[in-house]
C-alpha cells in the first residue's frame, strides 16, 4: 500500500496526529532553534565524574588527562508563528521547560558525509543542525539530550537525504529518536548548487582536546545571552563548489562567514612576501557586499618572455579555482602588443558568504616564480549584519530567476487524492504526510453540482474480510450512474451489491480482500467523483502453542501449532534461524486449515534445540531434545592372518543398527577409497579391503559414533619372496653394457620374512667374496656387480630367493658390446659431372650391437685432407656423392657406426674423375602448326655440364612407328625449330636432345601426339577495361587507342565510325598480328562518336564499339535579362549556352561590376540554375552583370553581360543619373616589351619574358620554331598582370631555337620573338 493512500486513510478517520516537516515550497516553516553555550562551572565538573540525577542525562566519562568537562549546550526549540496563529501555545523562553506532547528522547548527532554520488539538484533537500569545532581533535562527538520536537522526517533522523527514485515515499512510521551521526567531510563529486544543501547552523568552539563529548541537556531552555564568555563564535557553512576530499578538511579550504585566516593563524606573524619578480601588478585584497561583483586583476612585463606565462589562482591552499570557473567565477586573460604586458583577470559575480576567504596568485615561467596573496571579505547588506540563527534553521525560498513560484499548497487543496502523490513528486515535496494534515484540518466547503447533492467520502478503511458501504447522493435521481473500480466498471455480483435508497445509491463490497485495495469513483453524465478504499490486514494470532518433545535418535519428530487465520503466512525457526523447507531438506512443513505442522521423519542429536513459529501476531517456541539409544554388540570383530594380495573382510554387529561409525588403522581414521570400502547395512558394519598389502598389517579398531566403547582386531600379511626385474626397465631382461665399464645391477626383492639371495651363472655360484665379479644383498634389494667387463662376461645370470613361505626364481642376460670392424673398401660402378655411385658391404663383426649406419668421406687424389659428406647416419650400403669438380680425380672411404661407436675407416676406392653430359631440354611445347609444318620451341637446361653446350638436335616420330627422324643435320644453337617437309594429316611425336662434348642428354619429348593440320581460333576483341565505358578527350590531346585481340590465322582488321569508313587523313589506324592502334594527333570535336572495331577470320566476326567524346570549353549562356530590382536586390534569368562543349553543364559563375569601376567581383560560383537572386547590394551603386558557363572542361572563355544596369536605389528616394559618354578601353594586342635574344647554360633553367597590353584580355600562345608548345613538361608559361613568362627547365643544346610569344583577342593579335642559344660547359683537364 503506497504513503499517498496511508495519509488519506488517516484523514479519513481522524487518526491522531504526528510531527510534521515543513517545506520550502508553501509547507509550514520548521520551528526556530537557539542554541546555547555556557562555559562550565565546578559543579559541572565535579558531576563531571559522577552519575547525574537528570533522568534526560547522560553520565560523561572524564578525560583521562584530567581536563577540565566541555562547556554544555542547550538546545531550544521554538514553534514556527503559523504554528501560535492555529492556536498551540508558543514555547517559553523564560528558562522553564515546556510540557511536549509526545517526548522522545534526542540522541547524540553526527553529521555524515554526504554520498559520493551528490551532483546538482535543483529540488530541496533536508536541512539540519551542523556543529562544527575550530582546531578540534579527532573523534570528538557531540550529544543533544532531553525532550525536543522529534525530526521532521526519518531520513533526518539517520542524518541522510531522502531518496527519491520513482516517486513513492517511504513508508511512515513512528517518530525515532536521532541516531549518533559522524561528521565527515563532503564528497569529491559535490558540485555549486543554488538551493540548500543539507547543513545548517554549526557551533565552533575553541582549544577542543582529543575524544571530547558535548552534552545538549535538559528542555529547551531560553536563548543564550550575548556574554563574550559564555556565547561562542557561530558561523553559517554553506557547501562549497566542488571541494575535493582533502581540502574539505583543512580550515582553510571552507568558505565561510569570517576571514580568511583562522583562529588558530590570528596570533601567528605574518611573513612577508619574496620580492616580485614577474608581477608588475598584484591583485589587492577587497571587501565587498553580497550579491556584488568584484573582480582582481595580475600583471605580467612579457619584454623578456619567450611565451606566454602560466598563472594559477588558488583559494586556501589546495584549491585551484581553475575548475571552478562557472556562472560565479570567471578567469580572463589578454595581452597587450605595444605595452607587451600579460594582463590576467578573476571575475566574481553575485558573491556569496561562503565565497569569503585566503586567496592566492601564483605566475609560473621556466625556471621563474612569483606569488601574491590576497584576501576577500563579503559582508551582509545594511539591515542584516546581526546573524539570526534561528532563521537559518529555516528552509530557504526558492530564488525569483528559478522560475515562477508554484503555489503547491493550493493545488493540493483542489486536487483529487488520487493524484496527491503524483503532484508531490512533480514539485519535489519530500514531505506530503504534513501537508495533508494540514489540508485536514481546513474546512472544506463543498461545491454543488448538478449531478451529485453529496459525493463520497475522500476515503474509505475496511479490515480483510470485513464489509464496507459507499454512498453517493444524487441531485438528479433519473441521472444514470456508473461505478467503477481502477477505471474498470463495477458489474453487480455477489461480492459488489448495489442499492437505491431514494437520491441515495450505495454499493456494497462484501468479504474485502487485499485486492479490493484501489480507487473508486462514481460516473453521474459528464460528472464524475473518486474516493480511495484501504483495507486493513488483521495480525495472525497464535491459537495453540508448540508442546516440547524429547525422544531418542531415529525417531519421527511432529511439532504442532494452531493460528488464527486459514491460509496465514507462517515462518519455522530453530534456535533462531529460519528452517530451509527445500526439496532435500530434512525438514518437511505442512498445513492443514489453520494449524501448522514441522515434521522431522528421522530424527538426529543436531535436531536438539529450540523451535519456534512466527506469525504476525505472535510467536510459539518450544525444545526438541533428541538422545542416543544404548549400545549392544552381537558380534566382535576377529584377527586375521591373510596372505598378501588377498581381500581383507572385518565386519561386527551391533544395536541399535542405524548408528553409524568410524574405522582406524593403527590410530588413524580410514577413508574409502577404490581399495578400501566401508559397508553400514542395518547392524553389520564391514570393512573390505579389495587387495591386501604390508601396509595393511595393524590394529584395526571400530568406533560407533556417539559411544565411548570400540570393537579391535589385529591384521598380519605373509608374502611370498619376489623377485622385482620390472623395476630396471630393460627390454626382455636384457642389460647392455659396452666392454671395459663397470656394471652394477640392483634388483628389488620382496618377502616376508626376509628371503636367502643366490646369484648363478650357469652351474657356477657367485660368491659375495668375489674381486672381479662379486653378488650383494641388502635390505629390500640384491645387486650383481662386475667392475670392468670383458666380452667373456656375456650370458644369462639367475636369482635364487627362498623363505618360508615359499620360493622364487628369476633370470638376467648380459650383453657386453663394443664398436664393429672396418668395413671393405667401396665400389664406384657410375660417375657424372660432379657426382658418382658407390656401394659397399657391410662390417664382418657388428660389436654385439646393431649397425646404425655409415659416414663417407671424401677427398681429392692430391690431397690428404679427408671430408665428411654426411652428418646423419647412412643406413643403406649405397651413395651418390654430389657437389664434385669435374676432371678431378677423387677417392672416398667408409665408417660403420653402431650404439658404441665408429668403427676405423675402411680402405680408400680406387681414383675416378667425374665427366658428364647436360640434363634434358626444358619446358617442349608447339609454338605454330600449319599444314606442312610444326615450330616448336624450348628452354636450354637446367644443368649444363663443364663441357658446356654445343646445340640441339630435334627428332620426330610418325604415329604408329618407332623410327625416330632427325629433322635438323647440323646442330642448332636456337631454343626454337620448325620441322619442315611434313605430310598433312598426318601425327607426329617431337623430342630434343642437348649435345655436348660429353655426348647427348636425355631427350625432352612432348607428352601428345602433334596433328599436322593448321588450327583455326575464332578471333577475339579484348577491349580494355577503360575502354568500356566512353572515352573522353579535350580539344587539342591526342588520342591513341590500342585494342588487342586473338585470331588464327591472321585476322582482317576493319573500322567504322558511326557506320561510315574512316577517313585516313582524319584517324590513323595502324593493325599487327594481335591489336589494333587508333591515333588522332590534334582531336577536335568532330572525331566524338562511337567507332566500330570488326576482327574476321574466316566466317567468324566479333565486334566491339569505342565510344569517343572530344570535349571543349562551352559557349556563353545566351542573354542576361535583369528581371527585377528592389532594396538591396537584384533578380537576373538567363538562358543555356546554345554550345555546350559536348558536355553538359555543370553550372554557372556569376560576377558583379559597379558601373563606376568596372572591377568584376564573383557573387557566387557553380550555380546550377539559371536564375539567381543577388543580394547585399550597395545602395546607391549601378551594377552589370556577367555569367560564365562551366563544363566539365571548365569555365567558358567569354561571358555574357547584362545589357542593361541595375541601379540600387534607397527607398523613399529617387536619384538623378547624369548621362555621360563611357570611354572605349577596348584595344587590340600591343606588345609593350619585347623578347630578347637569350643565351642558356645547358642543364640550368632559362627564362623568357615579354609584356602586352589588351582589353578585352588576350590569350597567350607560346611557340617554338612556329610549332605551339602545348602540354609539354619540360615547359612551364605564367602570365600576371600582362607580363608573359616561358621557363625552360634544364634545356639541352636541342631547346636552342626560335621562340614566338602571340596574344589574341577580339580585335586583333600581336606577336613577337627572340633566338636562344643554349651552351654546353666543358670541363678542363
Amino acid at each position: 500500500m503506497s504513503n499517498i493512500r496511508r495519509l488519506a486513510n488517516e484523514m479519513a478517520n481522524g487518526q491522531p496526529e504526528e510531527s510534521v516537516a515543513p517545506e520550502s515550497n508553501g509547507a509550514m516553516p520548521l520551528p526556530e532553534i537557539t542554541l546555547e553555550v555556557s562555559p562550565p562551572t565546578d559543579d559541572d565538573a565535579a558531576a563531571a565524574t559522577t552519575p547525574s540525577p537528570t533522568p534526560h542525562a547522560e553520565s560523561v566519562a572524564p578525560e583521562s588527562n584530567g581536563a577540565m568537562p566541555l562547556p554544555e549546550i542547550t538546545l531550544e526549540v521554538s514553534p514556527p508563528t503559523e504554528a501560535v496563529a492555529d492556536g498551540k501555545e508558543p514555547v517559553e523562553t523564560d528558562g522553564k521547560k515546556p510540557e511536549p506532547s509526545e517526548p522522545e528522547p534526542l540522541q547524540a548527532v553526527e553529521a555524515q558525509e554526504p554520498s559520493p554520488t551528490e551532483t546538482n539538484t535543483n529540488q530541496p533537500q533536508p536541512g539540519g543542525v551542523g556543529v562544527k569545532e575550530q582546531a578540534v581533535s579527532e573523534n570528538s562527538t557531540v550529544k543533544e539530550e532531553g525532550p525536543c520536537s522529534p525530526p521532521p522526517t526519518e531520513a533526518v533522523a539517520d542524518g541522510k537525504e531522502p531518496v527519491e527514485t520513482d516517486g513513492k515515499k517511504p513508508e511512515p512510521s513512528e517518530p525515532e529518536p536521532l541516531q549518533a551521526v559522524e561528521a565527515q567531510e563532503p564528497s569529491p563529486t559535490e558540485t555549486n548548487t543554488n538551493q540548500p544543501q543539507p547543513g545548517g547552523v554549526g557551533v565552533k568552539k575553541q582549544a577542543v582536546s582529543e575524544n571530547s563529548t558535548v552534552k545538549e541537556e535538559g528542555p529547551c531552555s531560553p536563548p543564550p545571552t550575548e556574554d563574550a564568555s559564555s556565547l561562542k563564535k557561530l558561523s553559517i557553512e554553506l557547501p562549497n563548489d566542488s571541494v575535493p576530499v582533502p581540502a574539505m578538511g583543512r580550515k582553510d579550504s571552507v568558505w565561510s562567514l569570517g576571514d580568511g585566516q583562522g583562529p588558530d593563524d590570528l596570533e601567528k606573524p605574518i611573513d612577508s612576501p619574496p620580492r616580485s619578480t614577474l608581477l608588475i601588478e598584484s591583485p589587492q585584497s577587497a571587501t565587498i557586499l553580497v550579491g556584488g561583483d568584484i573582480t582582481f586583476v595580475a600583471k605580467v612585463e612579457g619584454k623578456d618572455l619567450l611565451r606566454k606565462p602560466t598563472i594559477k589562482w588558488i583559494k586556501g591552499k589546495w584549491m585551484d579555482l581553475a575548475s571552478k570557473t562557472g556562472k560565479h567565477l570567471q578567469l580572463k586573460e589578454t595581452f597587450e602588443r605595444l605595452t607587451k604586458i600579460h594582463t590576467f583577470e578573476m571575475h566574481i559575480v553575485k558573491a556569496k558568504d561562503n565565497y569569503a576567504g585566503n586567496y592566492r596568485c601564483e605566475v609560473t615561467y621556466k625556471d621563474r616564480f612569483d606569488s601574491c596573496c590576497f584576501d576577500l571579505e563579503v559582508k551582509e547588506a545594511e539591515g542584516s549584519q546581526n546573524i539570526d540563527i534561528r532563521s537559518a534553521f529555516k528552509r530557504r525560498e526558492p530564488k525569483p530567476d528559478e522560475g515562477p513560484e508554484v503555489d503547491v499548497w493550493e493545488i493540493l487543496k483542489n486536487a483529487r487524492p488520487d493524484q496527491y502523490e503524483k503532484i508531490a513528486f512533480m514539485y519535489g515535496i519530500t514531505d506530503l504526510r504534513g501537508l495533508l494534515k494540514r489540508m485536514k484540518k481546513i474546512t472544506r466547503v463543498e461545491k454543488k453540482t448538478e449531478a451529485f447533492a453529496k459525493k463520497l467520502d475522500p476515503a474509505y478503511q475496511a479490515d480483510k474480510g470485513g464489509k464496507i458501504r459507499m454512498v453517493v447522493d444524487l441531485a438528479d435521481p433519473t441521472v444514470e450512474l456508473k461505478w467503477y473500480k481502477n477505471g474498470l466498471e463495477i458489474r453487480s455480483s455477489p461480492k459488489y451489491i448495489f442499492e437505491h435508497k431514494g437520491t441515495q445509491r450505495i454499493m456494497f463490497i462484501n468479504n474485502c480482500s487485499l485486492n479490493d485495495d484501489a480507487a473508486y469513483s462514481v460516473a453521474a453524465g459528464d460528472e464524475n467523483c473518486a474516493t480511495e478504499l484501504f483495507v486493513k490486514e488483521l495480525p495472525v494470532k497464535i491459537v495453540k502453542n508448540i508442546e516440547a518433545v524429547k525422544t531418542t535418535v531415529n525417531e519421527r519428530i511432529e511439532l504442532e501449532c494452531e493460528v488464527s487465520e486459514q491460509g496465514a503466512q507462517v515462518k519455522w525457526m530453530k534456535n533462531g534461524v529460519e528452517v530451509p523447507t527445500g526439496v532435500r531438506s530434512r525438514y518437511r512443513v505442512k498445513c492443514e486449515g489453520t494449524k501448522h505442522f514441522l515434521v522431522i521423519d528421522d530424527a538426529s542429536r543436531e535436531d536438539t534445540g529450540t523451535y519456534s513459529l512466527m506469525a504476525t501476531g505472535g510467536t510459539s517456541e518450544a525444545h526438541i531434545q533428541v538422545d542416543l539409544k544404548p549400545l549392544k554388540i552381537f558380534q566382535d570383530l576377529q584377527d586375521m592372518k591373510v596372505m598378501l594380495g588377498q581381500p581383507i573382510n572385518l565386519h561386527c554387529e551391533i544395536f541399535p543398527g542405524n548408528v553409524a561409525g568410524r574405522w582406524y588403522r593403527n590410530g588413524q581414521l580410514i577413508q574409502p577409497n577404490d581399495r578400501i570400502n566401508i559397508v553400514h547395512k542395518n547392524k553389520v558394519h564391514r570393512l573390505e579391503i579389495a587387495t591386501s598389502t604390508l601396509h595393511d598389517t595393524g590394529d584395526y579398531t571400530f568406533v560407533p559414533e556417539g559411544y565411548s566403547q570400540s570393537l579391535s582386531a589385529k591384521i598380519h600379511i605373509i608374502d611370498p619372496p619376489r623377485v622385482h626385474l620390472e623395476s630396471l626397465n630393460f627390454p626382455d631382461n636384457t642389460m647392455t653394457i659396452v666392454a671395459g665399464n663397470k656394471l652394477r645391477l640392483e634388483i628389488p626383492i620382496t618377502g616376508e620374512p626376509a628371503p636367502r639371495v643366490v646369484w648363478m651363472k650357469g652351474e657356477r655360484v657367485i660368491l659375495e667374496s668375489g674381486h672381479r665379479v662379486r653378488a650383494e644383498t641388502y635390505g629390500d634389494q640384491t645387486s650383481l656387480t662386475i667392475d670392468v667387463t670383458e666380452r667373456e662376461d656375456t650370458g644369462n645370470y639367475k636369482i635364487v630367493l627362498q623363505n618360508e613361505a615359499g620360493k622364487a626364481t628369476a633370470s638376467i642376460k648380459v650383453k657386453v658390446v663394443d664398436i664393429p670392424d672396418p668395413p671393405e673398401a667401396p665400389l664406384v660402378p657410375v660417375v657424372g659431372g660432379d657426382w658418382c655411385s658407390m656401394t659397399w658391404e657391410p662390417p664382418k663383426y657388428d660389436g654385439s650391437s646393431p649397425i646404425l649406419g655409415y659416414y663417407i668421406e671424401r677427398k681429392k687424389k692430391q690431397s690428404s685432407r679427408w671430408m665428411r659428406l654426411n652428418f646423419d647416419l647412412i643406413k643403406e650400403t649405397s651413395f651418390e656423392p654430389k657437389k664434385m669438380i669435374e676432371g678431378v680425380p677423387y677417392e672416398v672411404r667408409i665408417f660403420a657406426v653402431n650404439a658404441i661407436g665408429s668403427s676405423r675407416p675402411s680402405e680408400p676406392s680406387k681414383a675416378f674423375t667425374p665427366l658428364a653430359v647436360t640434363s634434358e631440354p626444358t619446358m617442349l611445347v608447339v609454338d605454330d602448326i600449319t599444314d606442312t609444318t610444326v615450330t616448336v620451341k624450348w628452354r636450354p637446361p637446367e644443368t649444363i655440364g663443364a663441357a658446356g653446350l654445343d646445340g640441339y638436335l630435334v627428332e620426330y616420330c610418325v604415329e604408329g612407328t618407332d623410327d625416330w627422324v632427325v629433322s635438323n643435320k647440323e646442330l642448332t644453337e636456337k631454343t626454337k625449330f620448325t620441322i619442315t617437309g611434313l605430310t598433312p594429316g598426318t601425327r607426329i611425336l617431337v623430342r630434343v636432345k642437348a649435345i655436348n662434348a660429353a655426348g647427348a642428354s636425355t631427350p625432352r619429348t612432348l607428352q601428345h601426339h602433334v596433328m599436322v593440320k593448321e588450327i583455326i581460333e575464332p578471333p577475339k576483341i579484348r577491349v580494355p577495361r577503360h575502354l568500356k565505358q566512353t572515352y573522353t578527350r579535350r580539344v587539342g590531346e591526342a588520342v591513341n587507342l590500342v585494342v588487342p585481340f586473338m585470331g588464327k590465322p591472321r585476322p582482317k582488321i576493319n573500322w567504322l565510325k558511326e557506320g561510315q569508313p574512316i577517313e585516313p587523313t582524319h584517324v590513323n589506324i595502324r593493325n599487327t598480328d594481335c591489336d589494333s592502334i587508333i591515333f588522332i594527333r590534334k582531336a577536335e570535336r568532330s572525331h566524338s562518336g562511337k567507332y566500330e572495331m570488326t576482327v574476321q577470320v574466316e566466317n567468324y566476326v566479333d565486334t566491339a564499339i569505342l565510344d569517343i567524346q572530344v570535349i571543349d570549353l562551352p559557349g556563353p549562356p545566351q542573354s542576361v535579362t535583369i528581371e527585377d530590382v528592389w532594396g538591396g536586390n537584384v533578380a537576373l534569368v538567363w538562358t543555356p549556352p546554345k554550345d555546350n562543349g559536348n558536355a553538359p553543364i555543370t553550372g554557372y559563375t556569376i560576377q558583379k561590376a559597379d558601373k563606376k569601376t568596372m572591377e568584376w567581383f564573383t557573387c557566387i560560383e557553380h550555380y546550377h540554375r539559371s536564375c539567381i537572386t543577388i543580394t547585399e547590394l550597395v545602395v546607391g551603386n549601378e551594377y552589370f552583370f556577367r555569367i560564365f558557363a562551366e563544363n566539365m572542361c571548365g569555365l567558358s572563355e567569354t561571358a555574357t553581360q547584362s545589357k542593361k544596369s541595375a541601379l540600387i536605389v534607397k527607398e523613399g528616394m529617387q536619384v538623378k543619373t547624369h548621362e555621360f559618354t563611357d570611354h572605349d578601353f577596348m584595344e587590340a594586342p600591343k606588345f609593350t616589351q619585347p623578347l630578347i635574344n637569350t643565351f642558356a647554360i645547358a642543364g640550368y633553367n632559362a627564362t623568357l619574358n615579354c609584356s602586352v597590353r589588351a582589353n578585352p584580355r588576350a590569350k597567350v600562345v607560346w611557340m617554338k620554331n612556329r610549332i605551339t608548345i602545348l602540354d609539354d613538361p619540360r615547359y612551364r608559361m605564367f602570365s600576371n598582370q600582362g607580363v608573359c613568362t616561358l621557363e625552360i627547365r634544364k634545356p639541352s643544346p636541342y631547346d636552342g631555337g626560335t621562340y614566338t610569344c602571340k596574344a589574341v583577342n577580339d580585335l586583333g593579335e600581336a606577336q613577337v620573338d627572340c633566338k636562344l642559344e643554349i651552351k654546353v660547359q666543358t670541363q678542363e683537364l
